[in-house]
């Protein structure tokens, strides 16, 4: 994310968190649970700026829970531009996205802050760029829908997801049992053959 001086990338979830204290993180985007409290072990960190969002991991209404909005969405973009515009006050950066367990919410977000960094880099290229920073990510397909709306990515990005469902799918079948007992049976039926990737967009 050089355009916005950040030169380090992280996605984890809460219990990866101490491993990180030792790293000098300069800004963090914590992704929670509404009731979840807050995190002593950001405490161990040294100065960093965070900025911390609460909604549920879930793509469909549920009692009791608070799915992500476009509301949400729009605010991750905002930290973004915020990050942006506050290249000029550092040489280089680290920038911390972590949830619960550092696979839906937190790679949901990256993946919009990248489309968001780099406007013309073609979708799969940054779901490639999402793979290598956290091989494990699934992201959430509401949040990547509202951010296709925000970014006017026309579609492309929710393309892309099924896209990499079905690359994750391929590469990890755990997958399919994992999202279906969470709840996320509608993003497996989502997956397709990552072979669909228009070679034009393929990483060498």
């Amino acid at each position: 994310m050089n355009p916005v001086s950040i030169s380090v990338l992280t996605i984890c979830g809460i219990a990866e968190l101490p491993e990180q204290s030792s790293r000098t993180v300069t800004h963090v985007l914590s992704l929670l649970d509404p009731d979840w409290p807050e995190i002593e072990t950001f405490r161990s960190f040294g100065d960093h700026h965070r900025v911390t969002m609460r909604f549920n991991d879930v793509i469909e209404p549920l009692a009791g829970k608070s799915p992500p909005t476009h509301a949400h969405v729009a605010d991750i973009l905002r930290f973004g531009s915020d990050l942006a515009a506050s290249r000029g006050e550092r040489s280089e950066g680290h920038l911390l996205v972590h949830c619960h367990m550092g696979v839906s919410r937190s790679t949901a977000a990256m993946l919009s802050l990248l489309a968001q960094t780099y406007p013309a880099e073609p979708e799969d290229r940054l779901f490639a760029r999402l793979r290598a920073i956290r091989p494990q990510a699934w992201p959430n397909s509401l949040m990547i829908g509202y951010a296709d709306d925000l970014l006017g990515r026309g579609g492309r990005l929710s393309a892309a997801l099924r896209r990499h469902y079905g690359h994750q799918i391929k590469a990890d079948p755990h997958f399919v049992d994992w999202m279906t007992r969470l709840g996320r049976a509608r993003e497996i039926d989502m997956a397709v053959d990552p072979s669909e990737i228009d070679p034009a967009q393929r990483t060498a």
